[in-house]
């Protein structure tokens, strides 16, 4: 049985009844060695990370919202030449909004993956729930702000916040 090594702290909120938990896994950031996967729930669309996360955050706008029946979405940031597509390029479909950059996602399952232009943009944003592992990252921002759900409040996680776009 494989032992990973974690540190880990919580706290409890008295306003507002919640725990938070901040861990420390033993997770690195991928590398040409040490490649990270991630791919859609059916598995027709795989990809592969081979350089570490530029930036990592939460979006909040309505656009993330709708797309993925959530307060918000978790996404990473990495540089093109650190992203390859292993299969699927058949299967991606994209949304273009009105406002905003494209919203790619498996035309089988409807799993989001990117945003943008995976493979032509300078920085793929990629969706972390759509990755095989830890990603050796964490969330460093918040933004969109200004849209976020009323229904979900903000927590108090110290994460620097953005009424509008970050600026990406």
């Amino acid at each position: 049985m494989e032992r990973r090594s974690c540190l880990a702290a919580s706290y409890r909120s008295s306003r507002r009844g919640y725990r938070v938990v901040i861990v420390s896994g033993s997770h690195s950031p991928p590398t040409r060695d040490t490649p990270l996967q991630g791919g859609c729930l059916c598995g027709a669309v795989r990809f592969e990370i081979t350089a570490p996360f530029l930036s990592a955050g939460y979006c909040h706008c309505t656009h993330c919202q709708r797309r993925t029946g959530t307060g918000s979405s978790a996404n990473g940031r990495v540089a093109q030449e650190g992203f390859r597509l292993l299969q699927g390029q058949a299967q991606l479909r994209a949304f273009q909004p009105a406002t905003g950059v494209p919203k790619l996602f498996c035309a089988t399952c409807g799993s989001a993956l990117f945003s943008g232009e995976p493979l032509s943009d300078e920085q793929v944003a990629v969706r972390l729930g759509a990755l095989d592992r830890d990603p050796g990252i964490r969330p460093q921002y918040r933004q969109f702000v200004d849209s976020a759900a009323p229904w979900e409040p903000l927590p108090e996680d110290g994460l620097e916040r953005y009424p509008r776009s970050r600026g990406h």
